[in-house]
Formats: C-alpha cells, structure tokens, sequence
C-alpha cells in the first residue's frame, strides 16, 4: 500500500478531544505555527524532530512530547514517520500548559 507524504487524517473527534493522524515522509517539514490548545503528539513510526525556536529535539517512536498553548514550533522528519496528535480543550474553559505524571 502507498503511503501518502505530509498527510493529516482526523482520527477521532469528542467534543472537547479531537485525534489527528500525521505522516510525513523523508525532507518533510511542517512551518512553524502555534496552537491555541495543548496538543499532546505520540510518535508511532520513525522519528520525528521538532523545534520551538529555543530547542531542538527527537523523539523516536512510541515517544511523546507535549506542546502547550501558544507555544510556537515546527517539525520535520529524516525518514518515514507517523503520528498521532491529541488536542484537548473544552470550548469556553482556559487552556492550561501541559504536564506529565512522574511514576
């Protein structure tokens, strides 16, 4: 199966959470931009790099990294990967800056 190059597809939407899919392919970069709600992004193929304009970093697959609202950045891959992006917000309520859980 051929595999589309900078591609997003909508994966699942609730309200106030919706899932987009990304692939992009070798070369590819998304411009920088901002988000207005915190979007979580899990990488599930390859590895895909990401700035926002201060640091640079990687995360390989089944790695994630978070973006938090207002935050500019862009990405870019080196090879085949994929993506899953989560953004939660609820419509009317203020976005707040992401945080993980330590185990």
């Amino acid at each position: 199966m051929e595999r589309k190059p900078l591609g997003w597809e909508a994966i699942a939407d609730a309200g106030a959470l919706r899932v987009v899919g990304l692939r992009l392919s070798p070369g590819q970069r998304v411009q920088e931009h901002r988000n207005a709600i915190p979007v979580a992004v899990i990488v599930t193929e390859g590895e895909l790099h990401f700035s926002d304009g201060r640091q640079e970093g990687v995360v390989a697959a089944g790695g994630i990294f978070l973006i938090d609202p207002g935050e500019r950045h862009t990405y870019w891959a080196d090879q085949e990967t994929a993506a899953y992006m989560i953004f939660a917000g609820l419509p009317g309520v203020r976005s707040r800056p992401w945080t993980l859980r330590q185990r």
